[in-house]
């Protein structure tokens, strides 16, 4: 069957790109008009966040585009195992890059971080193909056929995968010897994983890992994310991310996850139809919130 899924790719992948990126918005558009519970959910989470600024018109609007994004992505994705280094050229440019360069002087090692924002997978793909792998943090799928698949696809460009389940050790002995994690941050966690920090004006429970993993190693942190525009992308690097060291690791842990979410909400807010917002974000509540559920959270499928 992997073999099967690989051929497909291969068939997929070849195909003219504005045809390809077609298919995937109309892909996304069906998707709009069937999965009732995921439109829900994105029209809930777009009002909580834009409602006060934005018409429901405007709303619906980018609740289209996210789809969209999600059916490009998915056409997309074929493409990535068979990129080459001279394929970059034209298609996805880079804004930053003298701050990768800077951190990699450091000689400490590089925590990128970013989001389920535009194209992620293409994202983790430039940076290994132009030379930087980046050791990808990933939650196993639970369908090993569908997980090989990922794996095969996300490695192609020279990349290396990390499982979540047991990164730290390996994430630290990269870093030490000034290799570049790449972490998703934009997913809800439960409460053992994470700190309720504001986001969109909402408490969010976020990832504590990121923060507690430069505080370790002192490596250097990162933000990075892909637009896409019109047929094309770039990819932003932006400055690194000035963490607190007080000494205090409980406030400092805070304070930076709340730093770097900030820069996730600002790339969002430029760009609301390219991020992620068919996962329930909100989804964890502090113990003291009276619209919390019993339900636990449960993250979605991570890649870079």
């Amino acid at each position: 069957m992997l073999a099967v899924l690989k051929a497909l790719s291969c068939i997929v992948g070849y195909l003219p790109l504005p045809l390809l990126l077609w298919s995937g918005r109309r892909l996304g558009r069906i998707a709009y008009r069937l999965d009732k519970r995921r439109r829900k959910i994105t029209l809930r989470n777009l009002e909580d966040s834009f409602g006060d600024e934005k018409t429901p018109a405007e709303l619906r609007a980018i609740a289209v585009s996210v789809f969209e994004n999600m059916g490009m992505n998915v056409f997309e994705l074929c493409r990535i195992p068979w990129l080459r280094k001279g394929d970059i050229a034209g298609y996805v440019s880079c804004e930053g890059i003298e701050n990768l360069l800077e951190a990699r002087r450091k000689g400490k090692g590089i925590i990128l971080i970013t989001g389920h924002f535009g194209n992620w997978e293409l994202l983790a793909a430039f940076y290994g193909l132009i030379g930087y792998p980046v050791n990808i943090v990933v939650r196993d799928l639970d369908n090993k056929v569908a997980d090989g698949f990922m794996r095969w696809v996300r490695t192609r460009p020279g990349n290396t995968i990390v499982s979540k389940q047991r990164s730290m050790r390996n994430l630290l002995r990269s870093l030490s010897r000034g290799g570049i994690v790449g972490i998703l941050y934009d997913q809800n966690v439960t409460w053992s994983e994470g700190v309720f920090v504001n986001f969109f004006g909402r408490l969010a429970c976020t990832n504590k890992g990121p923060s507690l993993l430069a505080a370790v190693s002192g490596a250097v942190v990162l933000p990075t994310f892909i637009v896409r525009e019109g047929n094309k992308h770039r990819v932003i690097i932006g400055k690194e991310i000035t963490l607190n060291s007080s000494g205090d690791k409980r406030r400092d842990m805070l304070e930076n996850t709340a730093k770097i979410t900030k820069v996730l909400e600002n790339i969002v807010r430029q760009y609301p139809g390219q991020w992620f917002w068919v996962h329930r974000r909100w989804k964890s509540r502090p113990e003291d919130d009276p619209n919390r559920g019993t339900e636990k959270a449960a993250p979605v499928e991570s890649g870079y």
